[in-house]
């Protein structure tokens, strides 16, 4: 994936539409966690065997992809106007998560925890 050059892409349309003013980190964040919230929405109710087959609905599956959009959108603006690189953000998580759940001690195990609390 492009991300930069999803960036670009998002900036011109904003400001095509002279929506840059309202693009402010702050209001960002918050239209990413409506986002996030019309779609949970779609799983609401559903039991977990319902939400592992949303994928054979394709009416409910459409909405969620749409929703899955408006989330990636809003992150990718978010990280433009911090000046984050999401790839660069991702792998360091990626290693930190690595480190603070080895293998050895997470596989198969739900509860949250780190090394360092279980050597304490």
């Amino acid at each position: 994936m492009d991300i930069h050059g999803i960036q670009e892409e998002l900036k011109e349309f904003a400001e095509a539409r002279e929506w840059g003013r309202f693009h402010s980190p702050k209001n960002l964040a918050i239209a990413l966690a409506v986002e996030a919230s019309e779609l949970l929405e779609h799983f609401q109710w559903l039991t977990d065997d319902e939400s592992r087959t949303l994928a054979g609905r394709p009416e409910d599956h459409a909405a969620v992809v749409e929703e899955l959009a408006d989330v990636m959108i809003y992150l990718i603006q978010l990280a433009a106007r911090l000046n984050v690189n999401l790839e660069q953000a991702v792998a360091d998580k990626m290693r930190k998560n690595a480190e603070k759940y080895p293998i050895d001690l997470a596989r198969g195990n739900a509860v949250k925890y780190n090394r360092r609390a279980i050597e304490e």
